[in-house]
């Protein structure tokens, strides 16, 4: 096995790492900030004045998205179900508001192209390879959905060295253990020797309460975030993720 050292913290014996997708890997604050917008304005369009809460309820304001919101933290689905809310609160059956919401985050997707929104962090393919070619089994476990997190590693060209690219679909998402523990057994690998690396504290408490080694915390520039306190480390780019000599 093998022991890593995050800043002036080792963990020893690991024997995998998994990662977030979003805001990790991906740098899709200004995607999904207006993939937001956008979703907000189609939904307004059909319910006038439905628009700005909504924003809100994302966690958008302005030109600033709020890492801890729904957008960069919650599911596809969590995000649909919240919109939904928003629109029966107008009076609209349960059915009918699923109904507009779904219908609304499609033709957003539509509009917007991720693969033309969004880049891989500077640096990260670099330190994926080296952390493969060190001995480590990698993977990546997202919020977003599983046609997203191969997308990505498509565009990328991952496959040759990260061995798991999970998504949330139905059933639970982020900080469910259960994710953990499924990417873990897909890794075959322990889970107390897993590492979980993310920027959000879904990450944090999924990995903590699943048992992984350790929690390393990123937000990109910056290594002291409030919301990733929980962390076993913070670190502010994926280089700091070094391979101690055996």
């Amino acid at each position: 096995m093998i022991s890593i050292k995050c800043r002036d913290v080792i963990f020893k014996n690991i024997q995998a790492i998994i990662f977030d997708k979003d805001g990790t890997l991906e740098n899709t604050a200004d995607f999904l900030r207006n993939l937001g917008r956008k979703r907000s304005r189609l939904i307004d369009a059909q319910i006038p004045g439905i628009g700005e809460p909504l924003l809100m309820a994302f966690g958008i304001d302005a030109d600033r998205i709020d890492p801890t919101g729904l957008m960069a933290v919650g599911s596809r689905r969590e995000n649909e179900i919240a919109a939904a809310a928003y629109i029966a609160e107008t009076g609209r059956g349960w059915i009918e508001s699923l109904e507009i919401a779904r219908r609304a985050f499609a033709d957003a997707d539509a509009y917007l192209d991720k693969s033309n929104h969004a880049e891989i962090f500077t640096g990260c393919l670099e330190v994926i390879k080296y952390l493969c070619n060190g001995g480590l089994k990698l993977g990546i476990l997202s919020a977003a959905p599983t046609k997203e997190v191969q997308a990505f590693a498509q565009r990328y060209q991952l496959q040759d060295y990260v061995s798991l690219f999970m998504g949330v679909d139905e059933g639970p998402s982020k900080p469910d253990p259960i994710l953990f523990w499924q990417a873990c057994q897909s890794l075959q690998v322990e889970t107390g020797a897993t590492l979980m690396v993310g920027d959000s504290l879904g990450d944090i408490i999924m990995a903590k309460n699943a048992g992984a080694a350790g929690c390393v915390g990123i937000c990109w520039g910056e290594n002291r975030v409030g919301y990733l306190k929980g962390a076993d480390v913070t670190i502010a780019s994926l280089d700091e993720i070094q391979i101690l000599p055996n």
